[in-house]
């Protein structure tokens, strides 16, 4: 048993937040892989489903960002589960919007969620960075992260979802290399080779001039026919 966490704020006011993306990226797995029904648990929403051969609780938490660790440590102390077995998927300001790395523990970076989640389970959990980019001042933060995403945006957007969903069954084998893969390939799906141009084909020699026929005449006939 495995918990996926996406990180966000609830309600509809937020939805398309940049802070929201753990929400977006949870939502796409549930509806590609076949997830049951969103419930209310554990002070939050989840679906549970299957990603290959492992049992996986998705849960967005309904505390807001800043006491997602409550509700974290709740799940993942009902199932009896380490902080191993939790992975949570974030925004991240310092990666270049639609860059994706999974790493396990480490900092919170001053993420809110995080930190919270730290405050509640530890740092030994397994975390997806979703990258948003950054703003370039510090005071434009809480402003950016709490803004919609933009219209040019959405192509990388869901380019980002469409690989998160297409590699989601290797992350929960523990293959953190094979599911960037699987981002990595719908980010920057791969070019064909343009195919060299064949040698034209040499033409078929056309038919052969006749040869001439040998003129038989004299030359004192060709002479004389010459002045005719």
């Amino acid at each position: 048993m495995q918990i996926f966490v996406g990180l966000g704020n609830p309600g509809g006011k937020y939805a398309g937040n940049r802070h929201n993306i753990g929400f977006m990226a949870l939502d796409r797995i549930a509806g590609d892989h076949g997830f049951g029904p969103w419930k209310a648990r554990f002070q939050g929403e989840t679906s549970e489903g299957r990603l290959g051969g492992d049992k996986v609780l998705l849960l967005k938490p309904a505390t807001f960002m800043n006491l997602s660790g409550q509700s974290v440590g709740e799940a993942m102390r009902f199932f009896k589960l380490e902080p191993g077995d939790v992975t949570v998927f974030h925004d991240e300001l310092d990666l270049a919007p639609g860059k994706c790395r999974v790493k396990t523990g480490g900092g919170h970076a001053g993420h809110n969620g995080l930190r919270s989640i730290h405050q509640h389970i530890g740092e030994a959990y397994r975390r997806v960075r979703l990258g948003i980019g950054h703003p370039g001042r510090k005071e434009a933060v809480a402003g950016y992260v709490l803004h919609d995403f933009a219209k040019a945006e959405e192509g990388w957007l869901d380019d980002l979802m469409r690989g998160i969903s297409d590699g989601a069954a290797a992350l929960a084998d523990g293959d953190a290399g094979g599911f960037q893969n699987k981002v990595a390939l719908r980010m920057t799906p791969a070019r064909p080779s343009k195919a060299r141009p064949e040698a034209a084909a040499p033409e078929a020699p056309g038919p052969a001039e006749p040869a001439p026929e040998a003129d038989r005449r004299s030359p004192l006939q060709r002479l004389a026919d010459k002045f005719r």
